[in-house]
């Protein structure tokens, strides 16, 4: 008998089962999407780390390690192997990574096995990066990294989301059916058979719309991560993504989706047996308006028609509240995220384009090459096109400063002491002395720069230190850092010091793309001088690099021309990376265009979701609408006046996010603007205003478009019939 009912009903209700399979098949979507591009995004984040860091899990670092103590680490039960790490052993230093058969309790093995090998706790290294990409913690870490977890969060809050989302379409239609039910009940129905009847409906109409939504969801994921391989294409250091989909993300999807279902429509099947007869059939459950509460806004500006579409609003609030809350967050994280996305790309304009334009033109990075080992220097000046080529390196080292070396600037904002802590036992300072190599063609183009004799035989020191009390870090001042009266430098590393003549002091750095650190005393040195008395003492970094300056304009033809020839000569004999300035641009600009559009599609989505929810409540509660009219016309009101009705709940729904988001899209501006330390004329001369008012246009055209056919529907039934007759549309 129910089987043969709910295939009646849902073949005679052809409006209320769309509803039903559309928001079932949109909510499947949703999760579906969500779901694969997590995965993706996981899996991406997980290839990414290794291929930085290395596949390993633990690490053991000792002075040397024998064939036996291998042998004992894998005779560990949790240990799956252990292998000697070649590129990092050597001389007197023997690295062994150690890889598990479960992560999870390699916070608690690895000191065992550090015990076991004689070692104490500084011998152990974490790849405490791809650890926590598989959720795995130090215990000891007050603050581990949980932005994974935070994505698991939100996955968890979207579902219990589509279970609103889907569970209002099912109330929607359950409610119109609750006058039937009270006579099913009234002759013999028990609620059981009644919740049974409807959750067997609910998955007939639930099951093909969730395999479509599932499958939707993995084809819609799929051109997002070809989209973002589009816009990222051109980014350097970054791998491509490829699509990757595991069964269980589907058998999960799918499950999540009918607990969903199940869930969604329980609550109102359970709701609706739980009805006596005789409240069921005399249906009471319909509009109410609520005299005791006053719509004293609306009923202000719109008056008499006011105060009805308030008190039918209020009525309908639970209804709403998940339309309402869609197209708040959709609203909401659009104007978040496109001004984020334009401030984003203000602040790298600054910082690095314009910064750096006069400085770059194409970079090469040799890639574990030293600098005294890179032979051609000379080739490079005779490529044509080429105004300025050098070649550097980057070293590490430290120096200590007596206080009376102190400027007098610095002095008055703290001396050393606001720089480098307390002095040590000799009253000196220890402070940072980052080291620049250049080669001899480029360091005596730098004496010439700075108005010095060119030579070869001491360092220039680049003597500026940030003022942060009197700036910021995007308009920096800078003071001079020491006195410039001492004409030698002592620079130490790893116990071993070196004394330099000093050939000057200067506040202008070499034209090189390269940031300082705000508190160093930076050295720049020629070649000759690092081979002659630095390069044993001082530890450089594996890369070298190759800043070219083109001759003429820089546009992206000729630079790309001119980075071809270059990667020509340089690749045949190192491995090399190479940047174009113009290039770098282009693909910065595509980069924020993909992650505007990929987020946009999301706030989209969630408008969608919103929009469909008013096209549902709006035809979904015909019934009750008519009666409430009917109501209306007996004392007198006209269609026209019933419209303008309609007119200012669209209104007010519509309405309602944008005003919440548009002074919290303006404070979060503020804030950003602040943070930033950014003229906020400078945002505010490029905001994204007509985006925000386009997705806000939107909204409203579609919600006028629900309420106006849900009215059109409305007025043109016999609402006089309504009176006189209770029968279900």
């Amino acid at each position: 008998m129910w089987k043969d009912y709910s295939k009646s009903y849902i073949k005679n209700n052809r409006a209320s089962s769309i509803s039903i399979m559309a928001a079932a098949l949109v909510a499947t979507m949703f999760l579906s999407l969500l779901c694969s591009i997590a995965y993706n995004f996981w899996t991406y984040d997980v290839e990414q780390t290794i291929l930085e860091e290395g596949d390993w899990q633990g690490r053991i670092v000792c002075e040397s390690l024998s064939s036996d103590d291998l042998s004992m680490i894998c005779q560990f039960a949790n240990v799956e192997k252990a292998v000697v790490n070649e590129e990092l052993s050597q001389k007197g230093k023997a690295v062994a990574d150690v890889y598990f058969k479960n992560a999870r309790t390699i916070y608690s093995d690895m000191p065992l096995i550090a015990a076991q090998l004689g070692l104490n706790k500084d011998s152990i290294q974490y790849n405490s990066l791809l650890l926590s990409r598989y959720f795995i913690h130090d215990p000891e870490d007050a603050t581990p990294p949980m932005l994974l977890t935070l994505y698991v969060v939100i996955l968890i809050i979207v579902a219990v989301s589509l279970i609103l989302i889907i569970r209002g379409s099912f109330e929607l239609s359950m409610n119109a059916r609750i006058h039937q039910f009270g006579i099913f009940s009234s002759i013999g129905a028990t609620p059981r058979q009644i919740r049974t009847c409807l959750l067997q409906e609910a998955m007939a109409l639930s099951i093909l719309p969730m395999l479509i939504g599932s499958i939707s969801g993995i084809l819609i994921s799929y051109g997002v991560i070809k989209a973002v391989n589009f816009f990222a294409s051109d980014v350097s250091g970054r791998h491509e993504a490829v699509f990757q989909y595991h069964p269980s993300i589907f058998a999960a999807t799918v499950f999540i989706s009918f607990l969903t279902v199940i869930f969604s429509a329980w609550i109102p099947a359970r709701k609706l047996s739980r009805m006596t007869p005789l409240e069921a059939i005399r249906n009471t459950s319909g509009l109410l308006l609520k005299k005791k509460k006053h719509s004293r806004f609306i009923s202000c500006i719109f008056g008499i028609k006011g105060e009805l579409a308030g008190n039918a609003l209020k009525a309908q609030k639970k209804h709403l509240r998940i339309s309402t809350l869609s197209l708040l967050l959709s609203f909401l994280g659009f104007s978040i995220m496109i001004c984020f996305t334009t401030l984003a790309d203000i602040s790298t304009r600054y910082t690095y384009f314009e910064r750096y334009q006069d400085v770059w033109d194409i970079m090469i990075t040799l890639k574990d090459t030293k600098i005294s080992d890179f032979g051609l220097t000379d080739d490079l000046q005779d490529i044509s096109g080429i105004k300025d080529a050098t070649v550097y390196q980057k070293a590490e080292a430290m120096t200590f400063l007596p206080e009376g070396l102190q400027s007098d600037e610095l002095s008055s904002l703290g001396g050393f002491e606001s720089v480098s802590g307390t002095p040590n036992e000799n009253g000196q300072f220890q402070v940072s002395a980052p080291i620049v190599v250049l080669d001899d063609r480029g360091f005596l183009n730098f004496c010439s720069q700075i108005g010095i004799t060119p030579s070869l035989d001491g360092a220039i020191v680049l003597n500026q230190i940030w003022d942060s009390v009197n700036s910021n870090f995007r308009y920096k001042e800078y003071v001079p850092f020491v006195r410039e009266d001492n004409q030698k430098t002592i620079l130490y590393k790893n116990d071993k010091t070196v004394e330099i003549p000093v050939l000057s002091y200067t506040q202008k750095s070499p034209a090189l793309r390269e940031e300082y650190d705000n508190y160093a005393l930076v050295h720049f040195i020629p070649l000759s001088m690092w081979n002659k008395t630095l390069g044993e003492v001082c530890e450089a970094e594996s890369d070298s690099y190759i800043r070219i300056f083109s001759n003429g304009t820089a546009n992206l033809t000729d630079l790309n021309t001119l980075e071809q020839e270059i990667v020509r000569l340089v690749s045949g004999q190192y491995e090399i990376e190479s940047e174009n300035r113009v290039q770098e641009r282009l693909s910065n600009d595509s980069l924020i265009q993909g992650m505007v559009m990929i987020l946009g599609a999301f706030c989209v989505l969630l408008a969608i979701i919103g929009i469909a929810n008013v096209f549902s409540n709006t035809l979904g509660f015909l019934r009750q609408r008519k009666r409430e009219f009917a109501g209306y016309m007996s004392i007198g009101l006209t269609p026209q006046e019933m419209r303008k009705m309609f007119f200012i709940e669209a209104f007010v729904i519509a309405g309602k996010p944008l005003l919440i988001t548009l002074p919290l899209t303006v404070l979060f501006v503020q804030f950003a603007v602040t943070a930033s330390y950014l003229d906020p004329m400078v945002f505010w001369s490029e905001a994204p205003i007509l985006p925000i008012l386009i997705f806000a246009a939107a909204i409203v055209l579609f919600v006028a478009l629900a309420y106006y056919i849900g009215g059109k529907r409305l007025l043109q039934c016999d609402l006089n019939e309504t009176l006189r007759n209770d029968a279900l549309i």
